[in-house]
């Protein structure tokens, strides 16, 4: 059950990078704009052990952000009960995630730890606030907090007004205790799809205001579903109920994406009169910021790659 939610996670982290910076600036207090650059690294890690073949170790995420300073993230994704075994293994994959990246100068060998947070997906009575790694060299003792974030801390208008998009694939698990009562109760489970239409209608805006591109909310519509269909196994009606509801918004955006593509290829010189000020707008800034090809601004807009290399003067 937790690959599902792990891929999920690695799914939104790599697929639609900048939607992790607001995180970064949540958990971490940083102050990131949304315009650094984001650098990914192998997840797959082997650890040695001398008398067994190496283990590997597959974290979340492992990525770089290059603000005014340079800095190396690592985030996990955890939905179990917290037993003492994550701080282990969150040691294991930072040590050697710095060991994999360090460099020997003259026999000195230096190694730098990433900057590490857990999320938590369910939060129970002892999950703690922050973790704690103390760590007993010959040369001092080093001590320093992995902080925690919890997913059913954070209300719908948190998300939104935070930018915490990141997180609306696992908003279902805070009302996952309340699934027998809306599998049973038609009002009650009129409620969550209210919720969950709340979720699309504000989606739709922030792509209409430039906030997000097409593939960012699809992702987002496409996991959501995902995560629901693998929580709600056993809850027919929430499955059915929220799950039909994401599969429909997936269906309105594919024929959407597909409407946008005929009146592009029906138009045989200029820019297509078809295009909205929004995509035009949002096109523009994409290509201003210079961060991502003709390719993939025309997939995030919705527009064809022949509009948007016009509007780059190509």
């Amino acid at each position: 059950m937790a690959n599902i939610y792990d891929g999920a996670f690695r799914t939104i982290l790599n697929d639609c990078r900048k939607l992790v910076i607001p995180v970064i600036n949540e958990i971490f207090g940083e102050t990131y704009t949304g315009e650094e650059e984001i650098r990914f690294f192998p997840n797959e890690h082997f650890l040695d052990q001398q008398d067994r073949a190496d283990k590997e170790r597959i974290t979340d995420s492992n990525f770089t952000v290059f603000g005014k300073i340079q800095k190396k993230y690592h985030i996990e994704c955890e939905s179990s009960l917290p037993d003492g075994k994550i701080t282990i293994r969150l040691f294991e994959y930072d040590a050697q995630i710095a060991l994999d990246e360090g460099e020997v100068t003259e026999e000195t060998l230096t190694v730098t730890f990433p900057n590490t947070a857990v999320l938590y997906l369910r939060t129970y009575n002892n999950t703690p606030d922050k973790m704690k790694y103390v760590v007993v060299t010959p040369g001092g003792t080093v001590r320093y907090d992995v902080p925690v974030m919890k997913v059913q801390a954070y209300t719908l208008d948190d998300i939104f007004e935070k930018g915490l998009l990141m997180l609306l694939p696992f908003y279902i698990f805070s009302y996952e205790k309340d699934f027998p009562k809306y599998n049973s109760d038609i009002q009650k489970l009129a409620g969550l799809k209210a919720e969950y239409q709340k979720i699309l209608k504000r989606l739709d805006m922030l792509e209409q205001q430039g906030v997000i591109g097409a593939f960012d909310k699809r992702t987002i519509i496409e996991l959501s579903g995902d995560v629901v269909k693998e929580i709600a196994q056993k809850y027919e009606n929430v499955q059915k109920g929220v799950g039909d509801m994401m599969r429909g918004a997936l269906i309105e955006t594919g024929a959407r994406k597909i409407l946008n593509q005929g009146i592009s290829q029906g138009i045989s010189q200029g820019i297509s009169q078809g295009i909205s000020q929004n995509q035009r707008e949002t096109a523009l800034r994409l290509l201003e910021r210079g961060k991502q090809t003709i390719v993939e601004i025309a997939e995030d807009t919705g527009l064809s790659v022949k509009d948007v290399e016009q509007l780059a003067g190509l």
